[in-house]
């Protein structure tokens, strides 16, 4: 399965029409890498379940290119989530919303509810553009890893953990490093206040600050709701993650750049800030399962800004 770096218009064309005949394309997004499938074609989603190995019961996200079509896929929309969608879309936000007939039971996991997205990347959003002209009306698109996984943030990484698993009439799509590294914040806007599920770098603070209201992030635990990235142990690389303790000679180790190296540990990242944390997580645990390392040891980051997102992930790997 080649890598396809330079995305002319031609070949986001030829990308766009093999989702359309049920191919399956991983392309970029700001967040993580995504394997995309029409998200009408029941095929083509079954494939995406078979390549990750993922339960058929665990929701997807369908990715558009406007929220012009929002309505293509939810009903029942809130004023809240209007809001929300005008503020933060294109960007890393998903809203969990009352579906459709559009939306069936292959796509939200038997759920009455749907989740929607529209990425800030400009292969991503080029490609859905594209693939919407083609009569196309949306793109489930997970991260392309295996389930519960490490999620890649470029597209070699992508190849490593799914080439093998893919036909040659698939393609991937590269569009350069995520810029943020983290998959996208979750909101359930299916009740009458909005509940975030996941947090991500779509911040409470600025959900609040559009909203104008406090949200508690306690309540997403009484929540039944079903959507990605939510299972205790997930994100996890093949090597122990541990997020407390203290290495030791040939243990790899994740911390910020002014923490010191253990005598004797192999230093995976030194990032400078949380911004850059979240951005080198996904590779820096993959990049100790490259070595073969058996133990990570990370050092968390403090929960201010993104590190509310990077601590979820951590917490969710270390669990594996």
């Amino acid at each position: 399965m080649a890598i396809i770096s330079n995305c002319t218009s031609s070949v986001i064309k030829d990308a766009a029409l093999a989702l359309k005949e049920g191919h399956l394309v991983a392309f970029p997004t700001e967040t993580v890498y995504g394997l995309g499938a029409d998200a009408t074609n029941e095929i083509a989603v079954a494939r995406i379940y078979e390549v990750k190995g993922r339960p058929t019961d665990h929701p997807l996200i369908v990715h558009v290119s406007s929220m012009e079509l929002l309505d293509k896929w939810a009903c029942e929309i809130p004023e809240y989530a209007i809001k929300l969608a005008r503020a933060f879309w294109p960007g890393p936000m998903t809203l969990i919303l009352p579906r459709t007939g559009l939306a069936k039971d292959f796509i939200t996991g038997g759920q009455n509810n749907v989740g929607i997205r529209v990425p800030a990347h400009t292969v991503a959003l080029t490609l859905l553009k594209e693939f919407e002209a083609q009569g196309g009306l949306g793109v489930v698109a997970p991260s392309a890893n295996k389930f519960g996984k490490v999620s890649p943030t470029t597209s070699t990484a992508v190849e490593l953990e799914l080439g093998r698993h893919l036909s040659n009439t698939d393609k991937i799509l590269d569009g350069g490093a995520s810029t943020i590294g983290v998959e996208s914040t979750i909101i359930d806007c299916s009740n009458v206040q909005p509940l975030i599920l996941r947090p991500g770098s779509v911040l409470i603070e600025m959900i609040e600050g559009v909203l104008g209201v406090k949200l508690n992030l306690g309540l997403v635990a009484t929540k039944v709701t079903k959507a990605p990235g939510l299972l205790a142990n997930h994100y996890a690389p093949n090597a122990q993650v541990f997020l407390t303790g203290a290495p030791t000679p040939g243990d790899g180790y994740i911390a910020l750049s002014d923490l010191p190296t253990p005598a004797g540990a192999i230093r995976l990242a030194s990032p400078k800030d949380n911004i850059e944390y979240a951005q080198i997580l996904y590779e820096s645990l993959r990049f100790g399962d490259v070595k073969g390392l058996k133990r990570i040891f990370v050092v968390p980051p403090n929960n201010q800004g993104i590190g509310l997102a990077i601590n979820d992930r951590l917490v969710k790997a270390a669990s594996n």
